[in-house]
């Protein structure tokens, strides 16, 4: 079962920068090596924290336009967005821990407002 939400240049703004729930954002490609590695960690991840994060990909390929705006000169990259905020980008194949650790900061900005 697919637990991540595959988003576009048209949906991007309405799922991530309006969405009501901290967001991870996986860019990719299907011809990076790295970015097929991370996919099933982001997809577990996203299984195991329904409905406390949204979890989405964007195949930067197909989505020229977010991609050109946020800046991305590499993949994959990771960003965490919070109230349509960046809050934090990471470049490269970070493993499981540290990605959750960086949800983890999400939610205590959260509890602290």
């Amino acid at each position: 079962m697919k637990n991540t939400i595959t988003v576009n240049d048209t949906t991007f703004e309405a799922e991530v920068l309006k969405s009501e729930l901290p967001t991870l954002v996986d860019l990719w490609a299907p011809w990076c090596g790295p970015c097929v590695q991370i996919g099933p960690v982001v997809e577990e991840i996203a299984g195991e924290f329904a409905g406390q994060f949204k979890v989405v990909k964007l195949n930067i390929d197909e989505n020229p336009a977010v991609t050109q705006k946020l800046g991305v000169r590499a993949i994959p990259t990771l960003l965490f967005y919070k109230d349509g905020s960046l809050r934090d980008r990471v470049v490269g194949t970070p493993g499981k821990k540290s990605i959750i650790a960086k949800l983890g900061a999400l939610r205590q900005t959260e509890a602290a407002a």
